[in-house]
């Protein structure tokens, strides 16, 4: 079907993508900063995991008023479904500190001044915050909705634009070439019609049969 697929995919899940984005841009508009923290999280749990188990474990963090508290021997304890857990705690507890300020997280007033460029703020969290390459900090941006023009290139994503012939999938994803298939991917939405937005969506429909996060 080739691009046909991809249009009749986008016509039939659009309403529920723009439900989706309009919900990220509500968490940047009202959430707190343990709800921004959250989607962080979830972001540095994703590598090499299944993101629905990622979020699950988000969650039980928070209701164990762990996600802000926990050490990492106490985080690991919820995160042995997601892969690398022991890491990923670790990472966890870097990125509260990374955004702890007088003692208390301030994460969304950290992130204010960054977000006006979400390239720079891409940039920015890919270099200060340990576990989180291009991808994951342009995962997070989204879902806070702030990074909706960044491109999510997981491996659904790579592989679905390596079969459109939009690209070869890289053997590593420096954050150069990051960007320059992050181009190409803009290019092809254009020539598609499907907002840039919209397009990661449909290619992780098109592998999983959901939208998710």
């Amino acid at each position: 079907m080739g691009a046909d697929e991809l249009c009749e995919i986008h016509r039939r899940i659009r309403s529920e993508i723009e439900r989706r984005l309009e919900e990220f841009r509500e968490i940047w508009r009202s959430g707190d900063d343990e709800r921004i923290f959250a989607e962080l999280a979830f972001c540095l749990l994703t590598p090499q995991s299944k993101a629905r188990v990622c979020w699950e474990a988000v969650e039980q963090l928070r209701r164990s008023d762990l996600l802000l508290r926990g050490s990492p021997g106490e985080i690991g304890k919820f995160l042995r479904p997601v892969r690398f857990w022991r890491k990923k705690a670790r990472f966890i507890v870097m990125a509260r500190q990374t955004f702890t300020a007088g003692g208390r997280l301030s994460i969304k007033s950290a992130l204010v001044p960054l977000v006006r460029n979400p390239f720079e703020a891409r940039r920015f969290l890919a270099d200060r915050v340990a576990g989180l390459g291009y991808k994951e900090a342009s995962h997070f941006l989204r879902n806070i909705g702030q990074g909706e023009n960044l491109a999510i290139l997981d491996r659904h994503i790579l592989r679905g634009l390596e079969e459109f012939g939009v690209i070869s999938v890289p053997a590593h994803l420096t954050p150069r070439r990051y960007i320059e298939i992050e181009e190409r991917m803009r290019d092809f939405s254009k020539r598609m019609g499907i907002p840039f937005s919209h397009l990661d969506f449909v290619l992780w429909y098109r592998k999983t049969g959901e939208v998710f996060k």
